[in-house]
């Protein structure tokens, strides 16, 4: 269980429990998808219903710039422990041909794109539109029309969350060409001291026809770990960095205690795995080839993460742990 202790203090103070009693769930769940009320090609119920038999515990329909009402599909596909549609939205702007899409989570009322005078002011007009409405925001695909560099991010203050990994297969995820990984933009802004925290989100459009060049399903995902499954049970969890991010790889246990941050994979065979610990720069500070790895560290580093990585290509993000 990975607990900040601002969320510790506040858990003791107001029910009197710590944050090691209270109990904890894991929580599969996909934050980015399309439906016919914006891009995608498929009704609202067809896209709830694969996640819902593909065993995932929780979605977000964020359509382009449209909040997709969930109650309805809640009442139908909805079921206690089980499954959950949280409402969301792609607030969907840009600036002088570069995309600018920032993902709401857990909003209630729709959100209008900011239009900003600059780049930056522009997704910084998005974040606080959302914020305002007291939802979560997180900035999606930054390399997405080679939209946004790590600079750019770090003059957005009230950025905590973004996508390190988008399932769509043309939003450029390793960079290239000049332009940083997503990997790289992550570690960038780490360095810089800002607390962020990676997402993988699945970006579904197309769920008639599976094709590597089409935006299908279950590419990405995050495995939250809750209270309960209800949707601010789920976005606190978010907010707190309670998650790990992942394109296949599962694991049983991220935990951070004192001064060791512990990684327990979820054996596949027969897969193989490396699991690398990444701190400042996004050098590679350890690397263990072992199911059960931990970092111990030294008290000099400015953060430790985790990237996980499966002989077949699959990934695991942690999210970052701080000095």
């Amino acid at each position: 269980m990975i607990v900040s202790a601002i969320f510790a203090a506040w858990l003791a103070a107001t029910t009197g429990r710590s944050a090691v009693d209270a109990p904890k769930k894991w929580y599969k769940g996909n934050l980015h998808t399309h439906t016919l009320n914006s891009d995608g090609d498929s009704t609202p119920a067809a896209v709830v219903s694969w996640y819902r038999e593909h065993k995932y515990n929780f979605l977000i329909l964020s359509d382009h710039n449209y909040l997709t009402e969930v109650e309805g599909l809640n009442s139908v596909y909805g079921a206690k422990e089980k499954f959950l549609l949280v409402s969301g939205e792609e607030v969907t702007d840009s600036y002088k041909g570069k995309s600018v899409h920032v993902n709401a989570y857990n909003l209630k009322e729709l959100v209008q794109p900011a239009h900003g005078a600059s780049l930056v002011e522009t997704v910084r007009g998005n974040i606080r539109a959302i914020l305002a409405k007291g939802a979560l925001p997180s900035v999606n695909h930054p390399n997405f029309t080679w939209a946004l560099t790590a600079q750019d991010l770090l003059e957005v203050e009230e950025l905590t969350h973004f996508e390190v990994y988008n399932g769509h297969p043309g939003v450029n995820n390793h960079g290239g060409g000049g332009f940083d990984s997503l990997d790289e933009m992550w570690d960038t802004l780490l360095t810089h001291g800002r607390r962020i925290y990676g997402i993988a989100v699945d970006d579904a459009h197309n769920f008639k026809t599976f094709e590597r060049n089409l935006s299908n399903p279950g590419r990405g995902w995050v495995m939250v770990q809750a209270e309960s499954l209800d949707a601010d049970s789920l976005t606190n969890a978010l907010r707190r960095g309670e998650f790990y991010a992942s394109t296949g790889v599962a694991l049983n246990e991220v935990s951070s205690s004192g001064d060791e941050l512990k990684v327990v994979i979820q054996d596949a065979p027969p897969l193989k795995y490396v699991t690398y610990f990444i701190g400042e720069q996004g050098k590679i500070l350890a690397k263990s080839l072992e199911l059960n790895s931990v970092y111990r560290r030294t008290g000099q580093e400015k953060y430790v993460r985790a990237r996980v990585e499966a002989s077949n290509g699959d990934v695991a993000w942690t999210q970052p742990v701080f000095r």
